[in-house]
């Protein structure tokens, strides 16, 4: 099979792209490097079966070809990380609105299917409960710049299903939860491998706010099993999952473990969200998935434990 990942050379799209090299099908990556990074696809990039583009992806000539010759479509490119959004908010909106807007537009011109990476920021500022894919969502006030992201990403996914329901286009959706695992950087504000550096390297360990906000983490092998299995699930159109792990830990214990397990001395600094991000920042408290769906359907288990999953950073960052 031909298979085309958009942002196939960022973190999880570079795992992603090995994975479909492994299954046997012949990859097309396309990416301009944003965020990603050639090092990322280092090990696979004179693969006879991968072909990379270095373009954007509302290229329409290079996309045009590249979605015609694919027989299923991964889009996966898109704005990143709560410091990328921040700085760059008017790029976050066009890279993910317009940039999935052409995906679907193309993707319908010859009726390939697609899966669109969505994301856990879409269900907004949630307190109380473990959350559901059909679960009403919380938004701040559009003066808070970081529900730009969160507003872009619900309006890919109105988007796909609207394809779905009027065009008949095969399309799945997942919302995913905080992937982590090798290859992730904390040069966009992504939390683990930013306290993994600093831990490593002896520098405060810096913590957003009280602490006592809580994620739940997902490490990067387990997210593309379940991506590639949803894929070939004909069962899946037209549907949305939550693609995550449904253990909670708080920021400020995550920071505690990281120090742990790295034997670190670096103390641990708390620092305003408004210090660290300037005006027009909100966080949410908690963000836990109902991960019963993807269970359900594809078997979907989550089978690396928070300590595993930090080992596997550190590891990385050691190499």
């Amino acid at each position: 099979m031909k298979v085309l990942v958009t942002g196939g050379a960022g973190f999880i799209g570079s795992h992603l792209s090995e994975s479909l090299l492994e299954m046997g099908h012949e990859v097309f990556i396309i990416d301009n490097l944003w965020t990603g990074k050639l090092s990322n696809i280092a090990r696979i990039q004179n693969h006879e079966r991968l072909h990379l583009v270095v373009d954007n992806i509302l290229n329409e000539s290079v996309m045009n070809e590249l979605v015609f010759k694919a027989d299923h479509i991964y889009h996966l490119a898109a704005a990143v990380g709560v410091r990328n959004i921040m700085d760059h908010p008017v790029e976050t909106i066009e890279v993910n609105v317009q940039g999935t807007e052409a995906v679907l537009r193309l993707a319908n011109r010859f009726k390939k299917k697609v899966l669109i990476a969505s994301t856990s920021e879409i269900y907004g500022n949630h307190l109380d409960h473990t959350l559901s894919e059909d679960d009403n969502r919380i938004m701040g006030s559009v003066k808070k710049r970081r529900w730009a992201y969160a507003c872009s990403k619900t309006l890919d996914e109105f988007l796909a299903l609207a394809y779905y329901d009027e065009k008949k286009l095969p399309v799945v959706i997942c919302r995913l939860f905080n992937t982590v695992g090798p290859r992730q950087t904390g040069q966009y504000g992504m939390v683990l491998p930013n306290f993994v550096q600093c831990a490593l390297f002896g520098k405060p360990i810096t913590v957003y706010g009280d602490g006592t906000q809580t994620r739940s983490f997902t490490h990067v092998y387990d997210v593309i099993w379940a991506l590639s299995r949803i894929m070939e699930e004909p069962r899946a159109e037209g549907e949305i999952f939550n693609i995550g792990n449904d253990h909670e830990v708080s920021i400020e214990d995550l920071a505690r473990k990281v120090k742990e397990m790295t034997g670190s001395e670096s103390e641990i600094e708390y620092i305003p969200y408004e210090k660290a991000y300037g005006p027009g920042f909100e966080d949410m408290q908690r963000r836990c998935p109902n991960i019963e769906k993807a269970k359900n359907l594809i078997g979907y288990e989550p089978s690396r434990d928070l300590e595993n999953i930090i080992q596997s950073v550190i590891d990385y960052f050691k190499e």
